[in-house]
């Protein structure tokens, strides 16, 4: 009844990646650049100081201002006069559909050097504030799927529920509860995409600068459109239930006409600030996306929160009709369909390939989630089922008249049959047990009397009053109770659609972390453009320079190592060794050893021949397999004097 094939799939996203720079990463420049560049997968957002420069001391080396040199590369101008060592580029910036990216890389100028530059431990997003921001994505899906579905599962499927008290605070908690996460992620969006600290977050200046991003002008439609909302639901639950008269029938259809046109137009609009202002807004095919994500976002209200309705109806009310169970399977039916085209394609926009699905993070939580999709289609069939015996073992009448004639025949059992009016009779006829059967007679026959005499004699007895009306509301209480009870096929539909809800909030779950992670399609592109960069940043020989110093008189010096043509396999390897002043400077031994550390592989020793002044040479070179390689060269410039330098690098 309620199972959808894909339900609830995240909408596509496309985090950026760092595709390339100038410098390159672990390159050594002869002098200083003027800028360094940043070349991002996707357009970026990025503000003065998104991209910081340290020096070897840890101070900044940068002029502070980011530039936009188009084609997603940005550059940031370094400060004259800078100092040989190795310098740290760090980056924060926001991807286009909202997420922060931050990574960190190093350059040098000259030769490489120790460096006191200093991150911060905290990856952009995370910790507290991300964990914060994530809470309340995952409770602004679920206050907007209650309010719309709730509200939608009223007026299409239920229209007496608009007076019915549990129902009624299961959309007003929706829209609470939907208010208090947005303005919870406006209030977190500046440090969950700066400085990740929670006290930031009442920042007013920071807050502006929220509110002048695409994001922040989201959140804040939202709140706009959410106070439309709260109009809405004081109608539906205000004129609309008074309007339940005989001559108000045409008044009230006509309010219902006007809800529910109002209603779509404001579950559109909401919809749509995060369809135009995160994921479907970026990659590919985005103009077709965000009204896909639209119906989608509708599809999953519609299904997930009447689900959440019906619930409530069949665990907090005594009456419930079979055709607004029919009505409501119908809708779900519908929402299925939607959610099965719209999820399709969401599917293949966001993976686009079987070893995008089963390789990478993205992929490996799409297939839990279908999983769990596979249960739920199972535990929907079972609803379905329960739903068709309503309708053909009822006889034509409804549940909680089939209730009644088993409390009935229960009763029958154990007491004998209370004689009352016909009128009254059928009014309680079956809905107690043998107690509320000797209570119905003293109530409704020689009770009246006495409860009539002794009003007129103790007129002023309020607390005798007071004490009969909670008796006759504990009756009523019990006797709804044993209705719901007694419904031969109500309590098994309660029981499959509890079941459906509690698998349906870990799908919510598993979708809104899906939300946060890089889909495999932009992370297999991601990966492409690293590769071909790295692949044109390796077109010809690997080139390392590392400085020495054994401590001798004459034992100061810099090696070039040159692997030709650095990837895995067989390499051409040359060394060359020149003195502070440049010159060629022949020492006694050179000595060479690659080890790759992650795989427990090497030291693997090489020793090049010498074949002329200050330079030496090996062939045949094996680099097993690709990884970061650390390569040590030993010096020796006397018999007695020699040292180690080592360098890491990527090799393959």
């Amino acid at each position: 009844m309620t199972g959808a094939f894909l339900a609830g799939t995240a909408p596509a996203s496309a985090h950026a990646a760092l595709t390339g720079s100038d410098p390159k990463q672990g390159a050594v420049v002869d002098e200083a650049p003027a800028q360094v560049k940043l070349t991002f997968s996707e357009k970026v957002a990025m503000a003065d100081g998104s991209v910081r420069v340290l020096a070897p001391s840890g101070k900044r080396a940068d002029a502070g201002k980011t530039t936009d040199l188009g084609a997603n590369t940005y550059g940031v101008k370094l400060r004259k006069g800078l100092s040989d060592g190795t310098y740290t580029v760090a980056y924060q910036v926001v991807s286009a559909d909202s997420h922060p990216v931050a990574g960190a890389f190093t350059f040098s100028i000259g030769a490489p050097s120790a460096t006191k530059a200093t991150l911060p431990a905290q990856e952009a997003g995370g910790g507290l504030v991300g964990v914060l921001y994530d809470i309340a994505r995952y409770l602004s899906y679920g206050g907007f799927i209650l309010v719309v579905g709730g509200a939608a599962f009223v007026l299409g499927c239920w229209p007496r529920g608009a007076g019915v008290r549990p129902v009624q605070r299961l959309v007003t908690y929706g829209w609470v509860t939907l208010t208090g996460a947005t303005l919870a992620l406006l209030l977190l969006r500046a440090p969950y995409t700066g400085s990740g600290k929670l006290a930031d977050a009442f920042d007013m200046g920071a807050l502006g600068d929220v509110l002048n991003t695409k994001t922040g002008a989201a959140l804040v439609s939202r709140l706009l459109l959410l106070a439309a909302a709260a109009l809405f639901i004081a109608v539906l639950f205000g004129a609309y239930v008074k309007r339940d008269g005989p001559d108000e029938a045409a008044a009230k259809k006509d309010l219902t006409f006007g809800l529910a046109i109002g209603g779509t137009v404001v579950a559109i609009g909401i919809a749509a600030t995060w369809a135009m202002a995160e994921h479907a807004s970026t990659g590919i095919q985005a103009g077709v996306a965000m009204p896909v994500d639209v119906l989608h976002l509708l599809a999953v209200a519609a299904w997930l929160g009447g689900l959440a309705a019906l619930l409530v109806a069949l665990f907090r009310t005594a009456s419930v009709e079979a055709a607004a169970v029919r009505r409501f399977s119908r809708v779900a039916f519908t929402s299925v369909v939607v959610l099965a085209a719209t999820g399709l394609y969401q599917s293949w926009r966001q993976v686009g390939s079987w070893s995008a699905l089963t390789g990478t993070s993205y992929g490996q939580l799409l297939l839990v989630k279908i999983g769990l999709v596979a249960v739920l289609v199972g535990v929907a069939s079972v609803s379905r089922r329960w739903t068709g015996r309503i309708a053909s073992e009822a006889g034509g009448v409804t549940p909680e008249a089939a209730a009644a004639a088993v409390v009935e025949q229960r009763t029958a059992k154990k007491s004998v049959t209370v004689t009352a009016p016909a009128g009254e009779a059928a009014d309680t006829a079956g809905a107690r047990g043998s107690e509320d059967s000797e209570n119905s007679k003293n109530y409704y026959s020689g009770d009246s009397k006495g409860y009539s005499e002794d009003s007129k004699n103790h007129s002023g007895d309020s607390e005798r009053s007071a004490q009969l009306a909670r008796q006759r509301a504990a009756m009523a209480t019990a006797r709804e109770k044993r209705i719901r009870d007694a419904d031969p096929h109500r309590s098994g539909l309660r029981r499959s659609v509890l079941t459906e809800a509690g698998v349906a909030v870990v799908l919510l779950a598993v979708t809104t972390a899906l939300t946060t992670t890089e889909p495999g399609r932009t992370q297999e592109e991601a990966a492409k453009a690293t590769a071909a960069v790295a692949e044109a940043q390796r077109s010809g020989p690997l080139t390392l320079k590392v400085p020495f110093d054994t401590g001798s008189q004459d034992g100061k010096g810099t090696v070039r190592l040159e692997l030709d043509p650095g990837r895995t396999g067989s390499n051409d390897l040359h060394v060359y060794v020149k003195r502070p002043n440049g010159s060629a400077f022949d020492i006694p031994e050179v000595k060479v050893s690659f080890t790759l550390k992650s795989k427990d592989l090497g030291p693997l020793p090489v020793t090049p021949s010498h074949i002329g002044t200050g330079h030496w040479t090996a062939s045949g070179v094996q680099i097993p397999m690709a990884g970061d390689w650390k390569i040590a060269v030993t010096v020796r410039t006397s018999d007695i004097d020699q040292v180690t330098v080592n360098k890491n690098t990527q090799i393959g």
